[in-house]
């Protein structure tokens, strides 16, 4: 039984992290969104402010084009 109740807490431990690291990495790709459209930087200096990687920047200047 205490076996199960520490997986049971290690499993939520680990959904707590992955929820926070998706939350982050939203929180990232707004602040690139409202970059692309109030700024003229280019994609390159976005990816390196927020963290991102640069093809998700283009993706994301590619997104609010259409």
């Amino acid at each position: 039984m205490n076996d199960a109740k520490r997986e049971g807490e290690q499993l939520g431990i680990e959904k707590g992290r992955h929820e926070a690291e998706q939350r982050t990495l939203e929180s990232k790709r707004n602040a690139a969104r409202k970059l692309i459209a109030l700024t003229e930087m280019n994609d390159q200096l976005i990816a390196e402010i927020e963290e991102l990687p640069a093809e998700e920047v283009e993706k994301l200047r590619a997104e609010t084009r259409h």
